[in-house]
């Protein structure tokens, strides 16, 4: 029984998962939207949260706490600027795991994580997807 046991540990080492956990947070602060295996985008989400609420109280040591966890100085300013305003008035749940199927390779369950805020996704070809017309 895992009684009062947190989190996965991903068949991981512990110092492995840690950084795991700190480039997937920072790729979703980049991007907006990353896309992930369920287990992974579960505890991903956990960290993002956290960041997010730290950027939100906007302190110098509020900032520092977080650069603890997302090391990109770029990102950090994202962080702490445009979308900390952004999520200035929501009192929680920035994120959303947006299941995506199964991977060819493994069959491992596949998710979208992304902000709830995010822009449209684009197409490859860099235009907004049009909506089908009938």
């Amino acid at each position: 029984m895992r009684h009062k046991i947190a989190g996965r540990k991903l068949s991981r080492t512990s110092a492995h998962r840690e950084a795991l956990i700190e480039n997937l947070v920072t790729s979703l602060f980049r991007h907006e939207r990353i896309r992930t295996t369920v287990a992974k985008a579960k505890e991903a989400r956990r960290a993002a949260e956290k960041m997010i609420t730290l950027a939100k109280k906007n302190s110098l040591h509020a900032r520092r706490l977080a650069s603890a966890t997302v090391r990109d100085k770029e990102v950090l300013r994202k962080l702490f600027g445009p979308l900390a305003e952004r999520f200035a008035d929501r009192p929680g749940g920035y994120t959303r795991i947006v299941r995506a199927g199964r991977r060819a390779g493994d069959a491992a369950e596949m998710a979208y994580l992304e902000l709830v805020d995010a822009p449209e996704p684009v197409t490859k070809a860099g235009t907004e997807e049009e909506p089908a017309s009938e």
